[in-house]
């Protein structure tokens, strides 16, 4: 072979090895098809155990709700109004249940707030002394009963906390987060009621 036909082969090898660079794989589409295939499944079964409407096996709204005036055994004043408030808007809003306003509920809800709590959560840091920011707790105690039979589908304590920044003036600042605590208490007391985990 000489050197004419030696250059030749390898032109002849180099365009052939262009060509299979250029040419897609015999395979190159079967991953986006099957992805295709299997995202839409993928994604549809990933909302198979949601449900609308409440958890609880009751159809939204079914039976409604009273809400009595929580008592109020600590010193700070106006808990028991804000509480209840917060939590007749907290029913409404979730929805499972009707909020009866002319005390014919279904469900009679009555609550005792126990405790009303302030602890320390941060210090100015160039004075440790000195209160930064506090969290605000109440605990009540909850008990909701079937008016018809008067079983006892609740009874027990709900807490709810914020956190209240301190400023020069605490009692204000404890003043203004009053709904937010309130809210706070309302909606785990809703919680619990619409799961029906009594």
């Amino acid at each position: 072979m000489n050197r004419f036909q030696r250059s030749e082969v390898r032109g002849q090898r180099s365009e052939v090895g262009c060509r299979a660079a250029l040419r897609p794989p015999p395979c190159s589409h079967w991953p986006a098809r099957w992805l295709v295939l299997v995202l839409p499944g993928l994604v549809l079964s990933g909302c198979a155990g949601y449900k609308l409407g409440p958890t609880n096996g009751l159809a939204a709204r079914d039976k409604s709700v009273q809400v009595n005036p929580f008592s109020n055994q600590t010193m700070e004043p106006r808990l028991g109004d804000a509480v209840t408030e917060q939590l007749r808007k907290a029913l409404q809003r979730d929805g499972t249940y009707q909020v009866a306003t002319r005390n014919d509920g279904d469900i009679v809800v009555s609550g005792v707030i126990t405790a009303y709590q302030r602890q320390e959560m941060s210090f100015v840091p160039s004075d440790i002394l000195t209160v930064r920011d506090y969290r605000v707790s109440l605990v009540a105690r909850v008990t909701a009963r079937e008016r018809t039979s008067g079983k006892l589908i609740l009874d027990q304590p709900v807490s709810g906390y914020t956190l209240v920044r301190a400023g020069a003036d605490l009692t204000s600042a404890e003043r203004q987060a009053l709904p937010l605590l309130a809210a706070d208490l309302a909606k785990n007391v809703t919680a619990r009621l619409a799961d029906g985990s009594w």
